[in-house]
């Protein structure tokens, strides 16, 4: 079995190899069979196996079956619309399902926009991490950017158009304004735009210009004293008891008050926020 990359924007990008297979498989399993016959039809080549649409909603019925076919000797290829099938598309039941039955499985490497935005965006390369498409939900999105606070890898993200105003004004919540990042839309192609700067500085960018097509956001870690910053800003349900305490006599606020800014201040690790009630039963407990 093969997992094979296909163009993200620019056909001129496919392999030799992707041609072969395309002309050459027994089974060509798609995420979309119409996107596969016009790539096809652009390429010059015949697909002359039997073609399968295998997507989100399918991979895991499918996929047992196709690697029957596998252990009888046919030639499956795995394809996604663009880029490398299991990064952020299907393929991770048929290619675990592989692994599991000891079957053969290879790739045919080619186009990823993780990777060419990572080398277009300056940022440092030597270490970093993909976190795929943030959460659409803003409290799942901020919890999830909250965690990474204290992350020194480099950071790839995937997003949307019409998501991506509110994403961008969660990145600088989260990571400050000025955090050198990239903003990578439209790789390969002929409108192809790389926005660099800090994050202020592409959160303007894209209220002033909302950028169109798909895009790649690339994030630098953080540096060690922003890193000891989000470490010591971690804080346990009695540490935020003590310090509620001591804001609501410097300050002469509720009790309950200096609680919900202690705990809106002081993330858990996980990104998400401590229990409000949990904090104020240890104040009780302190305070006697």
């Amino acid at each position: 079995m093969v997992l094979a990359a296909t163009p993200i924007g620019n056909v001129a990008d496919a392999s030799a190899r992707l041609v072969d297979l395309l002309g050459h498989a027994d089974i060509v399993a798609a995420e979309d069979t119409r996107r596969l016959y016009d790539l096809a039809r652009r390429l010059g080549v015949h697909v002359s196996g039997r073609v399968v649409a295998y997507h989100d909603h399918n991979e895991k019925s499918l996929s047992s079956g196709l690697l029957d076919e596998v252990e009888r000797g046919a030639t499956v290829l795995v394809v996604s619309d663009a880029g490398m099938p299991l990064i952020n598309d299907p393929g991770t039941a048929i290619a675990h399902g592989a692994i599991d039955r000891g079957l053969p499985l290879t790739c045919a490497p080619g186009p990823s926009a993780v990777l060419d935005a990572l080398a277009l965006s300056g940022l440092p390369t030597d270490r970093f991490c993909y976190e795929g498409f943030l959460p659409r939900r803003h409290g799942e999105r901020v919890r999830r950017l909250r965690s990474l606070r204290a992350e020194v890898r480099t950071m790839v993200f995937y997003e949307t158009p019409h998501r991506i105003g509110e994403s961008m004004d969660d990145i600088a919540q989260a990571f400050g304004p000025d955090r050198p990042m990239a903003l990578c839309r439209e790789l390969t192609k002929d409108y192809e735009e790389i926005r660099r700067g800090s994050v202020s500085r592409i959160v303007r960018s894209v209220h002033d210009d909302p950028p169109r097509g798909e895009m790649v956001l690339v994030v630098a870690g953080a540096s060690q004293e922003e890193m000891m910053e989000a470490s010591e800003s971690i804080l346990g349900v009695d540490d935020m008891a003590r310090l509620a305490i001591a804001m609501s006599s410097d300050e002469g606020i509720r009790v309950k008050d200096a609680i919900a800014r202690v705990v809106a201040e002081h993330p858990l690790p996980d990104g998400s926020l401590a229990s409000r009630r949990q904090v104020y039963a240890a104040v009780m407990a302190q305070r006697g």
